[in-house]
């Protein structure tokens, strides 16, 4: 069941993050400035989640995009905003810290 739930919000383990951010991928970290602050994986870009529509042209949809937050929670809404808005590349990386130690 837990994995139908991980592939739900798109984070099964056939992912290959490490291979995904080598080859270009952005890791786009949703928390809020305060929690990004308190610790994050680098060159993240830090887009809180309540704010992520008005700045989608921030990023480029010829990129891949791995969202992330504390949980994985937010980082499943920020994917399928994204999705909606026509980016095709898009994987939840879960949460920060799980993502920042598969990338390692």
């Amino acid at each position: 069941m837990f994995d139908s739930i991980k592939q739900l919000f798109g984070m099964g383990p056939s992912v290959d993050f490490a291979s995904l951010v080598q080859n270009g991928a952005v890791i786009v970290d949703v928390r809020t400035p305060g929690e990004y602050a308190s610790g994050h994986i680098r060159e993240s870009v830090n887009i809180p989640l309540d704010r992520l529509q008005n700045n989608l042209s921030k990023l480029s949809k010829q990129k891949p995009i791995i969202t992330c937050c504390a949980s994985g929670m937010r980082s499943a809404s920020a994917k399928s905003m994204l999705q909606a808005a026509g980016y095709t590349a898009v994987y939840n990386g879960g949460g920060w810290s799980g993502l920042q130690r598969q990338l390692h």
